[in-house]
């Protein structure tokens, strides 16, 4: 089945089941779907469900699709993402987030669990993502473009929407959270950095490192669609003096953390 087939073939499926409009989609990256907890749900369906989407095989990353109402929104959370390291092209990874251009969403909340290289960061700090640096050794719009989804050439000046970003600082000074602002690198994992590439990270002007969230942001933004994006730091890394992170303390630690990031993007999406 064609690309364009698979995602017209979802939305309708989608519509089956009542789904009528999308106000804000989010992404919830590892440790963090507690958030779709609070949404009051109208349906929710396995992404294997869906013909043609990929299968997520990460450990928390629940890989289910929920519909529903949030702060007097209504949202399509994705409770789980994919990732070039499990296999899959960046193309194939994003190919769940098409949907959003028929649905004529507006907004894409983006979260996940990084490293940090700063060294004033904590465990447990929220960052706020301003821009990207894009590691991940492809591209989800190599290929043929979609044309109804977007340009051959789209450009990325404005990746991650200032307007949206002043708005989620704002709403982090009025619920007392306490926010950092930084860059994003995305590298291809699974395995985690070495301290040199921790360096490199940090030399290149990354805040923070991770295996996700940029293809999804040129997905969007291809598709005309406004990016708000946070990391939970998970770990601070030391290149001259490094220690050992595994993935279940990223976990507890975006499990912890996620409480504040479910507080703050509540009143983002309230505030929109």
């Amino acid at each position: 089945m064609k690309e364009s087939e698979i995602i017209f073939k979802a939305v309708e499926l989608l519509k089956s089941k009542g789904l009528d409009k999308v106000d804000v989609a989010i992404v919830l990256g590892s440790g963090l779907g507690p958030l779709a907890d609070g949404v009051r749900e109208i349906f929710r369906i396995k992404y294997n469900e869906i013909e043609g989407f990929p299968v997520s095989t990460v450990e928390g990353h629940e890989g289910v699709l929920i519909y529903g109402e949030l702060e007097g929104k209504r949202v399509l959370v994705y409770k789980g993402r994919f990732h070039y390291y499990e296999g899959y092209s960046t193309r194939q990874a994003t190919l769940p987030l098409r949907i959003l251009k028929p649905l004529n969403a507006r907004v894409l909340i983006l979260t996940n669990a990084a490293g940090g290289v700063v060294p004033s960061m904590k465990p447990g700090d929220i960052m706020l993502i301003r821009d990207h640096i894009n590691l991940i050794p492809d591209n989800p719009l190599r290929g043929p473009n979609l044309e109804e989804f977007g340009p051959r050439f789209p450009s990325m000046h404005d990746a991650y929407d200032e307007e949206l970003r002043r708005l989620a600082k704002k709403c982090a000074v009025e619920e007392g959270i306490f926010i950092r602002e930084g860059v994003y690198v995305a590298l291809q994992g699974p395995s985690l950095e070495t301290p040199s590439e921790y360096l490199f990270v940090k030399v290149i002007g990354g805040d923070a490192v991770g295996m996700s969230t940029a293809p999804e942001v040129i997905v969007a933004r291809h598709m005309g669609i406004k990016v708000l994006a946070f990391s939970i730091i998970t770990n601070v890394a030391n290149p001259y003096a490094p220690s050992l992170a595994t993935h279940e303390e990223v976990l507890q630690v975006a499990n912890e953390a996620g409480r504040k990031l479910e507080k703050l993007i509540r009143r983002v999406i309230r505030s929109l």
